[in-house]
């Protein structure tokens, strides 16, 4: 049962934005898991070691940022050019199936992303709750 103000549609908004954000948060932490693995392996694609890093802080952190509401818009923004550079730089090899495949999911995932940016992170998020409940110093 949902408490009392919530609707249906707050909570398939916050289910919306964990979905969007699992992703991120699961190959950020993978990836930084294996820190040297990762490294040599993007050096392979030509992705120096700072800019690998920098892509692991932007999947956890703007990742977190779209779970839990906060400044989402921003961390949507963020992914929604990131999910279309990965496609456009590393995916264009249509010929191979797979390859089509993660273009096109790099594709729809940008979509997500910036219909978030639109729409907000809805009711059940700390965006929201920062600006019904301003903190007043």
């Amino acid at each position: 049962m949902m408490a009392k103000g919530t609707h249906l549609a707050d909570v398939l908004m916050l289910f919306s934005r964990l979905l969007l954000a699992w992703i991120f948060l699961h190959e950020g932490f993978t990836l930084a898991a294996n820190l040297d693995g990762t490294i040599a392996v993007m050096a392979k694609l030509g992705v120096n070691a700072p800019l690998a890093l920098a892509t692991i802080a932007l999947q956890i952190c703007a990742g977190i940022s779209i779970a839990f509401g906060f400044y989402a818009r921003l961390g949507a923004l963020a992914l929604g050019i990131f999910c279309l550079l990965t496609a456009v730089l590393f995916h264009t090899n249509f010929a191979n199936q797979n390859e089509l495949l993660h273009f096109e999911k790099d594709l729809a995932i940008a979509g997500g992303m910036f219909a978030l940016v639109v729409g907000g992170a809805g009711n059940l998020s700390f965006d929201n709750l920062m600006r019904t409940h301003p903190i007043k110093l």
